[in-house]
C-alpha cells in the first residue's frame, strides 16, 4: 500500500527528480566533465540522506587496507566550522573537521585524513601533498559526479531499502533509483540478525544487479561499552549489562539499531534523541546530567556513540563530559556471508596497476 502522507510532496519530488536526473544525464552524455584521478579511489556512498552506515564501512576498509597500502580519507566534514581544504592532526576538533573525519583520525592516528567540500580539489591536493598515497577513500561522494572514482560502494539500509523509497522531499532519496547503476558494489547494511537466506534472495531479486555489480549483506557488530574517562573501564554486555539502567543520548541519523541492541541486554533504557551531528553545548550536558540524576539507584550509566564522543571532546565541553558517567558503545561492520569475496574484490582493485574508471558507461545501460 502506498504511503498517503507522501502524496502532497510528490510534485516537489518530481521536480527534484527532473533536476537531478538532468544533471546526471549531462555527466553521462559528456556535457559535464568528470575528473578521473590517477590514484586508486574508492567512494563509499548511498542514494539516500541519513545514516546508512558509511562511517563503519570506511573504518572497515581502512582496517582491511592499512597494512599493505598508504591510505588517505577525504570527507566533506559535515557541520564543521571551517571551510576549504583542511588536514586532520592529532589536535584537530570536530568543529574544525567534522565528527566522522575526527573519528577516522582517532581510530587510525597514522591515517592521512582530509576534508574538502570540492572532492576534485581535495583529491588533487592530497596527491600533491602526499604523492606516495596509493588509495583515497571518499566518504559520501557518490552524488559528486565531477569526480569519477575507480570503485563505487553504495550502501542501503535493510529497513529502508532504496527501491522502496521516494525522492526528496517525499522520501529520503537524493537521486533516482536509476543512479544505482553507477555502483560497482551494493551493500545492504544493518541486516537483521534473523534474516534468512530466502529473505536475502528476495531482496536480491528486487535489486536486479547488473552484470558488473556485486551485492553483499552486512550488519553492525557492537563492542563492549567503555568509559570515556578511562577506556580500560569496560562493562561486559553478556555478564554485567543486565545490572544497569541505561540513559542513551545520541546525535546520529538512525539510533534504532543501537537502541534495539541495548534493550536486549540491559535492565532498562531511556532515550534522549538529538539531531544528526548535533553540536553539543554546555547546557545540553547539564540537561543530560539532570535527566540522569532524576533516576533513582546507583546502577545507571549514560551511553553514547563514538561519533558523539568526538563532539564531546571540544575544549569547552570535555571538562564537563569527562566527569559524567558516560560510556561509549563501539560498532563495526561485519558480513552475513561472502566477507572474503568482498575483501578480495577491494584488494584486487587497489592492487591493480591500472586505474580503471570505465566499469559503468551510459551506452551499456
Amino acid at each position: 500500500m502506498k504511503d498517503l502522507s507522501k502524496i502532497p510532496f510528490l510534485p516537489l519530488a518530481w521536480i527534484f527528480g527532473f533536476i537531478t536526473g538532468l544533471r546526471n544525464s549531462f555527466y553521462d552524455w559528456g556535457f559535464l566533465k568528470s575528473y578521473s584521478p590517477q590514484k586508486h579511489t574508492i567512494c563509499v556512498g548511498n542514494l539516500s540522506v541519513g545514516g546508512s552506515g558509511k562511517t563503519p564501512m570506511v573504518n572497515y576498509l581502512v582496517t582491511l587496507l592499512k597494512d599493505e597500502f598508504k591510505l588517505a580519507t577525504l570527507s566533506r566534514g559535515y557541520k564543521r566550522k571551517t571551510t576549504g581544504f583542511v588536514e586532520a592532526t592529532s589536535n584537530s576538533t570536530s568543529r574544525e573537521i567534522g565528527d566522522e573525519p575526527l573519528l577516522y583520525k582517532s581510530k587510525f592516528p597514522f591515517l592521512n585524513v582530509f576534508v574538502e567540500g570540492n572532492r576534485v580539489k581535495g583529491v588533487k591536493k592530497i596527491t600533491a601533498l602526499y604523492p606516495d598515497t596509493q588509495a583515497i577513500l571518499l566518504d559520501d561522494a557518490f552524488q559528486h559526479r565531477a569526480i569519477k572514482c575507480g570503485l563505487n560502494i553504495v550502501l542501503s539500509e535493510y529497513d529502508h531499502l532504496y527501491f522502496n523509497d521516494y525522492l526528496m522531499p517525499a522520501g529520503r532519496l537524493r537521486e533516482s533509483i536509476s543512479g544505482m547503476k553507477r555502483a560497482d558494489i551494493i551493500v545492504i547494511t544493518k541486516t537483521h540478525e534473523k534474516a534468512t537466506a530466502v529473505d536475502m534472495r528476495n531482496i536480491l531479486k528486487d535489486i536486479k544487479p547488473l552484470a558488473h555489480q556485486q551485492v553483499f549483506f552486512s550488519y553492525l557488530k557492537y563492542g563492549e561499552l567503555y568509559s570515556i574517562s578511562n577506556a580500560n573501564e569496560i562493562i561486559s554486555t553478556l555478564n554485567d549489562l543486565f545490572r544497569f539502567k541505561l540513559i542513551v543520548f545520541a546525535g546520529i541519523a538512525n539510533p534504532q539499531p543501537m537502541l534495539t541492541y541495548l534493550k536486549e541486554y540491559s535492565a532498562g533504557i531511556s532515550h534522549l534523541p538529538f539531531a544528526d551531528h548535533h553540536d553539543y553545548s554546555q547546557q545540553d550536558l547539564n540537561n543530560i546530567q539532570k535527566y540522569y540524576d532524576s533516576f533513582e539507584g546507583g546502577n545507571k550509566i549514560l551511553v553514547t556513540t563514538e561519533k558523539d564522543l568526538m563532539r564531546l571532546k571540544e575544549p569547552d565541553l570535555w571538562p564537563i563530559a569527562e566527569r559524567m558517567n558516560i560510556f561509549v558503545l563501539p560498532v563495526e561492520v561485519t558480513f552475513k556471508d561472502k566477507a572474503e569475496e568482498f575483501n578480495n574484490t577491494i584488494l584486487k582493485y587497489v592492487r591493480a596497476n591500472r586505474i580503471y574508471h570505465e566499469k559503468y558507461s551510459p551506452e551499456n545501460q
